[in-house]
């Protein structure tokens, strides 16, 4: 290859490299080393430097393969497992051992120990007798998942005995209970536990891990909370490992004294507490307390992980703290964390949603996308009511072979409902159809919003009747629907049928009937349904009374409405007494209208509409200098009528 010009690559070299390492031919690889030097083969390529470090290894130059171990600067798990393999075999195991913590201390997500890790780990630790550190691997080896297999079973038990412990029951308990864990099958873990105490087994700190693991990624939170319970009575085996697990667990439950008594308990406090502790502030809604943790952190020189990372950026973003989150974002770029897909995507989000959609794009551009990363732009644009935009990246997500999900759809929809574009929502209806994709709930509900929305409401209600499963959100978009086209009576019959199906109406549900009645005239409908919101327990807001006293005062009942006003156990705001105002300029109820418009405008003192209403009722009656007067006030204050515009 040499011989004919062709110069080896990235792909090729690796595997030269193996071969001088297979038949020990060290003055070989020196050369190729020297080649690869030349050639510039190193940069950003782990592949390239994890082969010379498994041939220096290989060939007992144990200095050599560290010094190109350090020269590597991009390393993933292959390039430490040499380093490791090279240190056990090489009779150094201690430093074998060294090594292995250090990579599961700084490793990031291409640098979790695999099989073959763990395997020449667990080789150390018997070669040393080394049983606490034994224990920890037998830890890892279960929460990762690794353990399942015969191969490191049979690893463990050579560990074990080589170790002085050959407690065979106690490790095939272990395995089992690890096992059904991982599945998450906490019932027959719960069974097993139980049955190991029955044999005078005691359960060690691996055990109880594995428990406490398990129970935090499943959704049996009663049985989780009890073990717990049981945990923290027997006082079993409470080592750093069990706290860890702990800490999780006391998050997940939401057990806030508990977990801080912990953790603040804690001798050391490592990057796996701090960051368990910061989710679960974030989980808590202790937002502020979140970004305190996270900053005593960056103090003590502990790095935060993915997970954390994503919770301090919500939490920036819960608090309105978008200063807070930028800074945080610099952070990130720093320590080249950005680059985690989770975090770009929580970045994302975070200025997507707080309207800086410039930002939103150059991350968008720069970052790796999957199914989230395009949900949350899209969403984005939909949020700040950029419709057009939302729906032109959906084709682009189509055009480069995107699929998308339900998610996506639901937010296109939407995007298509606010523009009242049937053409494009009728586009992705038959996307949907031709892909045979699922309609799910929140789909179905989304189309049949878009169909009313677009005035098309036979094709809506069509829908509707056809969907399998309906929720209170369904039932309030056909509602809603009929209601803004001012079709009283067909949302009132779908009302019935929504109590006729024992789905509980919320406060939404009457909204969009009380504004239905108000479009219709129908009084005597809207004061059944406001009395039969307080049947249900439900309050109503500011925008029930306005809608009411709107539906009263239209009809001319202005005394009635005028006392509801008066009666509303919050206080009134410009939009009830606006209602009140206009049903007054209808009626010519002069006297009554004044005194209503001065508190319209106290409640709303930039309302321009307030203003020129009041003006319009003096002019009505012929009291053209009061009329006046109203105006000069406006100008006063620096208040301008609002223009109207048209999109025609």
């Amino acid at each position: 290859m040499r011989a004919s010009g062709f110069a080896p690559t990235q792909f090729t070299l690796p595997m030269v490299v193996a071969s001088c390492a297979e038949l020990m031919l060290l003055e070989h690889g020196n050369n190729v080393h020297g080649l690869a030097s030349k050639l510039g083969l190193f940069s950003g390529n782990s592949a390239v430097g994890s082969s010379f470090v498994y041939m220096y290894s290989k060939c007992g130059r144990m200095e050599d393969a560290y010094f190109m171990f350090e020269e590597t600067t991009v390393r993933d798990v292959v390039c430490w497992t040499a380093l490791i393999i090279g240190y056990v075999q090489n009779d150094e195991s201690e430093k074998g051992l060294e090594c292995l913590c250090e990579m599961h201390r700084v490793g990031g997500s291409d640098e979790r120990p695999n099989f073959r890790t763990l395997e020449v780990g667990l080789q150390a630790c018997g070669d040393l007798g080394t049983l606490v550190e034994g224990k920890c691997l037998h830890g890892f080896v279960v929460k990762s998942g690794i353990g399942c297999s015969e191969a490191v079973k049979s690893l463990l038990l050579s560990m074990y005995s080589r170790c002085g412990a050959p407690d065979k029951d106690l490790l095939s308990w272990t395995s089992v209970i690890g096992v059904y864990a991982r599945s998450g099958l906490m019932d027959e873990c719960l069974s097993l536990f139980q049955g190991m105490q029955v044999s005078d087994i005691f359960p060690d700190e691996i055990v109880v891990n594995c428990m406490l693991s398990g129970f935090k990624n499943s959704t049996t939170i009663n049985e989780g909370k009890a073990f717990l319970g049981s945990v923290i009575r027997k006082n079993y085996a409470l080592s750093q490992m069990v706290h860890s697990a702990l800490l999780s667990m006391y998050c997940k439950f939401e057990l806030l004294t508990r977990a801080e008594k912990l953790f603040f308990g804690m001798q050391h406090q490592n990057k796996e507490s701090c960051n368990t502790m910061i989710c679960g502030y974030a989980k808590m809604g202790l937002h502020v307390k979140c970004i305190e943790l996270f900053r005593k952190m960056q103090h003590l020189g502990i790095e935060a992980d993915s997970n954390s990372s994503v919770s301090v950026i919500c939490s920036c973003f819960l608090l309105g703290a978008i200063h807070l989150g930028r800074s945080l974002h610099c952070y990130l770029i720093k320590v080249s964390m950005d680059e985690n897909i989770s975090v770009a995507n929580s970045l994302l989000d975070m200025y997507g949603k707080s309207g800086h959609l410039n930002i939103a794009r150059r991350i968008f551009s720069g970052t790796q996308r999957d199914i989230i990363t395009w949900n949350t732009m899209i969403s984005s644009y939909t949020h700040a009511g950029h419709s057009a935009e939302a729906i032109a990246l959906f084709k682009k997500m189509i055009a480069v072979n995107f699929n998308p999900n339900s998610a996506t759809l639901v937010t296109v929809l939407s995007a298509c409902s606010h523009l009242a574009s049937l053409g494009e929502g009728e586009k992705i209806h038959s996307h949907i159809k031709e892909r045979r994709l699922e309609i799910n709930l929140s789909l179905a509900t989304a189309l049949v919003d878009m169909y009313a929305k677009c005035g098309q409401l036979e094709k809506s209600r069509e829908l509707f009747d056809s969907m399998e499963e309906r929720d209170v959100i369904s039932w309030n978009v056909m509602i809603s629907g009929y209601a803004m086209h001012g079709h009283a009576k067909p949302a009132l019959e779908i009302f019935r049928k929504m109590e006729n199906s024992n789905v509980k109406p919320n406060e939404l549900t009457f909204l969009a009937l009380l504004s239905a009645c108000n479009h219709s005239g129908l009084v005597e409908e809207g004061k059944y349904l406001f009395g039969k919101m307080q049947d249900l327990s439900l309050k109503p807001n500011l925008k029930h009374y306005a809608c009411m006293v709107d539906i009263l005062g239209r009809s001319g009942n202005l005394q009635e409405a005028k006392d509801l006003v008066l009666s509303m156990p919050i206080p009134p705001d410009g939009g009830v007494w606006g209602s009140l105002l206009s049903a007054c300029k209808i009626h010519s109820e002069i006297e009554l209208g004044v005194r209503v418009a001065r508190h319209a405008i106290e409640s709303d003192p930039e309302n321009d509409g307030y203003y020129i209403m009041l003006s319009n009722l003096y002019s009505s009656v012929g009291r053209w200098e009061e009329a006046t007067n109203v105006r000069k006030m406006m100008n006063k204050k620096g208040i301008g009528k609002t223009q109207g515009w048209s999109v025609v």
